[in-house]
């Protein structure tokens, strides 16, 4: 019959490989991974283009930890982010335009997050323009959602 000291050990050699294997060691960012994330801005574009800037917010997560830069601005959260684009945009086709991405790049960083390189251009609107953007994805619950994003626009042409 076997210690008790020696169940003991047992019992937490087992408890500690189960620890180490339910800390997720063994996933990685994968192709899949990338594809989803091209998805999530594909849906994006597609959204603005109806129109749709509910449906166009929904790829960004909701939370008041969002940071969105542009035209030398910080703005913090969802719903701050949200207002500036309906303030600016509308919520209506004819005033947002037609917006293409062009995803540049897809850096993994760790299992759970990428950062994304990409041209945006925005055109069929008086707001027309065109430029860079960086975003920082997260695998969320929810999904792949953007968590940080700095947009910048082209120099005007000389």
């Amino acid at each position: 019959m076997p210690s008790a000291v020696a169940v003991a050990v047992a019992v937490l050699a087992v408890a500690a490989s189960i620890a180490l294997a339910a800390c997720g060691g063994s996933r990685a960012f994968t192709a899949g991974d990338g594809a989803a994330i091209r998805a999530l801005l594909t849906a994006q574009q597609d959204a603005w283009n109806r129109g749709d800037l509910d449906g166009f917010m929904a790829g960004y997560a909701r939370t008041p930890d969002l940071v969105f830069t542009s035209g030398g601005r910080v703005r913090r959260g969802w719903q701050e982010t949200y207002d500036k684009y309906r303030t600016r945009y509308g919520q209506d086709r004819a005033t947002m335009g037609h917006l293409a991405f062009e995803i540049l790049d897809v850096q993994p960083v760790g299992a759970d997050g990428a950062v994304v390189l990409g041209r945006w251009k925005l055109t069929e609107t008086p707001e027309a323009g065109g430029g860079i953007f960086s975003l920082v994805v997260a695998r969320r619950p929810e999904g792949w959602l953007v968590i940080h994003d700095h947009t910048s626009s082209d120099a005007p042409p000389q």
